[in-house]
């Protein structure tokens, strides 16, 4: 009974870790976008609307996708590369897709026209 009462207070001890470490990571913002149309990005379907794409601070390649309003709740981590191209639109920060059959794929997104990152499919 005291091990599992032990064990209980140890599990408790690492999610209480983990949900402070997730807490303090602070998620830059990098695109702000209007999508019309339905995509995905890695196996995850995401609705046409409004999304944030925001950078961990302490791990630049990871992105994070989300949905900006109250109706739409899609999100999706993906993992990023450095593009060492430029902007396809400038200096405007851009989303870029690429049709594939009948879906639309999100494969890389600028924040300026020098800093793009480009989404790792898995």
């Amino acid at each position: 009974m005291t091990s599992i009462f032990k064990g209980g207070i140890v599990l408790a001890g690492v999610l209480l870790l983990s949900v402070t470490g997730t807490a303090q990571a602070g998620m830059e913002p990098v695109v702000k976008a209007n999508v019309p149309f339905a995509f995905v990005v890695n196996g995850h379907n995401m609705p046409a609307g409004k999304y944030r794409i925001e950078r961990d601070d302490r791990s630049p390649s990871l992105l994070l996708i989300r949905g900006d309003q109250k109706s739409n709740h899609a999100a999706a981590f993906v993992l990023s590369i450095r593009d060492g191209g430029r902007d396809p639109s400038g200096s405007t920060p851009v989303l870029t897709f690429k049709h594939v059959e009948n879906t639309y794929q999100l494969t890389s997104v600028w924040d300026s026209q020098d800093e793009g990152f480009d989404v790792v499919a898995r």
